[in-house]
């Protein structure tokens, strides 16, 4: 068996590993990044993030083409197939692919297909899928393997209607109905999308309200207008059993309910993919969800092992991934960690409308007896919003009453996830910089959806008295 040696070897090419290994090869080292899966990107761009969000952005167009008078006046309505609608999302994930391998090619970092497992605590057997099998020894690794969909030993994920946020991608036919296990991120944005494409949809929550994460009124405004749209959700409920058929599929839920649906959609947790990589015998143990504990400097109980990404669960965001394995390598070669210069995490959520927020909830700052007000502009209030025929929205700013803090910025609407930027940008200055007052005092062109800053500013300073 032929043994190769680099500084350091990064297992996964998603966000994580791809943060890492750039960085670290920009710093001189000596990189090599193994991957099981033929292209580079991991679940982020084959399988998560990229596809949903190419999907979702098509179903939303479509249903504001349908929603728009003028264009009524002028057609019948128009609707799209889900297999359709994927072949556009296949065109972004193969424009995907070619980016990111752009750049480990640029950096000159080689790329191998295959399982990486540890044979001990400095080398590694990459058994690919045809070819001979690799031995590779480095100084330092960094575990950027990911999460897959959580799957119950008692569902049976090999019937043809029975699929998970992975498998749902090859779909063929638009469901007529379809029920959705599961109302966290993928969940509710799954429903969003298959909604616009017509379906009946059932969305099966296991807590008492949606993503209890958000603050609490952008999560009453989701569900309001997922029920709006015509999603059914059914909160508190946990299954029992799943009954699949020749020509549908039933979820018997602990009530007593009997949910039928064409198909259903799993989407009820993650779980790491740290199988078979040999973590045990070093030391190194996943918990039951398959995810590895790692330190603040994200190394394992091997120092010289990290892991970054999903596969260390919360808060399991790709742009989180990309920071995580930037602060790994800047703490792998230099011994410092400068992840306290992302202490807010901003949340994206593609659900349609579209959620973002970054910052703390007005439950957290009620907890912490923080003195606070609130700031409200309705996007049916704002020009661009009237124009764009995107009026159901709003943006709330949460900020101390005394010194006029920036707290936290809650973003529920058409380019939520954009829009909530500006807030980020302005909550990370320093002292002063970061009040209210820079909303009130800066000129911001008109019309746009970033005046709503403006106005929330205003209304929440009108507040005070």
């Amino acid at each position: 068996m032929k043994q190769q040696h680099y500084d350091t070897l990064v297992i996964g090419s998603g966000p994580g590993g791809e943060g890492a290994a750039i960085k670290l090869a920009k710093e001189g080292q000596r990189v090599v990044v193994v991957d099981d899966q033929p292209e580079v990107g991991g679940g982020c761009t084959h399988w998560g993030t990229i596809p949903s969000k190419a999907l979702r952005h098509t179903v939303r167009r479509m249903m504001e083409y349908n929603s728009n008078p003028l264009f009524r006046d002028a057609g019948a309505p128009r609707k799209l197939s889900y297999a359709r609608v994927m072949k556009f999302a296949q065109q972004i994930i193969d424009q995907q692919v070619a980016v990111r391998s752009s750049y480990y090619s640029r950096n000159e970092i080689p790329v191998l297909n295959g399982r990486a497992s540890f044979i001990d605590s400095n080398s590694i057997e990459v058994r690919p899928r045809d070819g001979k099998t690799l031995k590779i020894a480095a100084e330092h690794f960094v575990i950027a393997t990911g999460s897959r969909p959580y799957r119950p030993q008692d569902v049976d994920f090999d019937h043809p209607r029975v699929f998970d946020s992975d498998t749902v991608l090859s779909l063929s036919d638009t469901p007529r109905s379809i029920t959705i296990y599961g109302a966290g991120v993928i969940g509710s944005e799954y429903a969003s999308i298959f909604r616009g494409l017509g379906a009946k949809v059932d969305l099966i929550d296991t807590r008492e309200r949606l993503l209890t994460f958000l603050d609490a009124e952008i999560s009453e405004a989701l569900s309001y207008h997922l029920r709006e749209l015509g999603v059914l959700i059914r909160h508190g409920e946990s299954y029992r059993q799943v009954l699949p058929g020749d020509d549908h599929v039933i979820v018997e839920l602990e009530s007593g309910k009997r949910i039928r649906s064409d198909i259903l959609l799993w989407a009820n947790g993650r779980t790491g993919n740290t199988q078979s990589m040999g973590l045990e015998e070093l030391g190194i143990h996943p918990n039951g969800r398959g995810q590895l504990e790692v330190n603040e400097h994200y190394q394992t109980t091997q120092p010289h092992i990290y892991a970054v990404g999903d596969v260390i669960g919360y808060p399991s965001l790709a742009s989180a991934a990309l920071d995580q394995g930037r602060f790994a390598a800047n703490h792998l070669q230099t011994g410092r960690n400068e992840h306290r210069l992302v202490e807010d995490i901003p949340t994206g959520i593609y659900t349609i409308p579209e959620i973002s927020s970054v910052g703390r909830t007005e439950k957290e700052l009620t907890d912490a007896r923080v003195p606070y007000e609130v700031g409200h502009a309705f996007f049916k209030d704002l020009a661009r919003a009237q124009i764009s025929n995107q009026a159901v929205g709003m943006l709330k700013l949460l900020f101390h009453t005394e010194t006029l803090e920036l707290l936290g910025i809650h973003c529920f609407g058409d380019q939520a996830a954009e829009i909530v930027h500006i807030g980020q940008a302005i909550m990370a200055q320093p002292g002063e910089a970061n009040t209210l007052m820079y909303f009130i005092n800066t000129t911001f062109n008109y019309p746009t959806m970033a005046e709503a800053y403006r106005v929330a500013a205003l209304n929440g300073y009108n507040r005070l008295g």
